[in-house]
């Protein structure tokens, strides 16, 4: 079995993208749906690539909503959890494809220490806080600041200011995050943020992958991730500040696996952060993931130190998806690019403090690409 898996990767990591279609699409990008909320307008933009591959994005949590990309044969389906609704977006759902901050992920005891003085979070995570409070970006209408195409992409960008005090973060926050859909399949996450006092920010996006085409649970799929270490946690999620090996660990995915065979003997999913193996602050391959019978694969690069692998054992059948379609237990997973969660009191982590006349940056990458028999 290890052997048939081994040659299979070599096969992934050597395969280029297919679209599976004859005739070539125009590259587009356009607005689809908007719903009036609060004053403000939600709005669905939808890009489309040469290869048919298409994505839709809303300035709702300046969210990825829709992934629709070919398996081996040239069928398309959609590849994220998500709605076929604006207004199921606003309602109780986990984050589908939301981008995520001020902060990304746990700070202990919802407080850190920045130049001297201690700033007080919003404890919505059993008296820590996490993702940013319950009105953190995935809960914000962003601005649409605008769309276009240029060369062999399509383009949009979402705007934000996150004002002093929002969560108890401190610093007048302008957030910029841009959609990119190329004609090479990929999927580009543009981040850009500037402060007019010192803050933290540690931005994710939430999107939750399934290569079946959503109609399956993602245990069978082959994970592959670039990192040697995570940063452990206690019982409630919270880093020790160690960094330990995965060798011989159910954290071991160096070599490509199944999640299933694991999942089953701990009795949970997946929710830990990597450190990868990164040698630059260059976009670099972080996690391959490999769906056997569709022939899909993700191939994801970021500059960012970490990731949050993510296969929630939650049942999430309460959900109508994308054609009515309903999720079930572990019918997700999630690559969320970051720094280390509960950095600000970690001074040993990469830093996440950012002061006024910085830039904060992030360029994450989905690349979609199949494999043949």
């Amino acid at each position: 079995m290890k052997i048939r898996i081994t040659a299979f990767w070599i096969a992934v990591l050597f395969l280029s993208a297919s679209c599976g279609q004859t005739d070539l699409c125009q590259l587009s990008v356009s607005k689809e749906d908007s719903i009036p909320n609060g004053g403000k307008t939600i709005e669905l933009f939808k890009l489309v690539n040469e290869n048919g591959m298409s994505v839709k994005v809303t300035n709702y949590a300046a969210s990825l909503t829709d992934v629709s990309v070919p398996d081996k044969q040239g069928n398309f389906e959609h590849v994220v959890l998500g709605f076929d609704s604006l207004e199921s977006y606003l309602g109780k759902h986990p984050k589908l494809g939301a981008t995520v901050g001020r902060f990304a992920n746990r700070i202990r005891n919802a407080e850190f220490n920045l130049n001297g003085q201690t700033y007080h979070l919003e404890k919505n995570n059993k008296g820590h806080s996490i993702h940013g409070g319950t009105q953190g970006f995935n809960r914000q209408i962003f601005d649409t600041d605008t769309f276009y195409t240029v060369k062999d992409t399509a383009i949009v960008i979402f705007k934000y200011r996150s004002i002093h005090q929002e969560g108890g973060f401190p610093g007048n926050l302008d957030i910029s995050v841009a959609y990119k859909l190329t004609n090479n399949n990929e999927i580009i996450l543009e981040y850009t943020a500037v402060t007019d006092k010192p803050t933290v920010v540690n931005f994710t996006n939430h999107s939750y992958f399934n290569l079946t085409g959503c109609k399956d649970p993602v245990l069978s799929h082959l994970y592959m991730i670039r990192a040697d270490s995570i940063t452990p946690v206690d019982s409630i999620g919270i880093p020790t500040g160690e960094l330990i090996s995965v060798a011989g660990t159910e954290y071991d995915y160096t070599s490509p696996l199944p999640a299933e065979m694991r999942i089953r003997r701990m009795g949970k999913g997946y929710d830990i952060n990597y450190k990868l193996n990164k040698s630059s602050d260059s976009p670099e391959l972080a996690a391959v993931v490999v769906e056997p019978v569709s022939g899909r694969v993700l191939k994801a690069y970021t500059t960012e130190p970490g990731m949050q692998f993510y296969i929630p054992n939650s049942n999430m059948d309460y959900l109508a998806g994308h054609d009515g379609k309903k999720y079930g237990r572990y019918y997700g997973f999630c690559l969320e690019m970051q720094h280390f969660p509960d950095s600000p009191n970690n001074p040993q982590f990469p830093t996440t403090s950012l002061f006024p006349g910085e830039t904060y940056r992030q360029i994450t990458i989905y690349r979609f690409e199949t494999i043949s028999e």
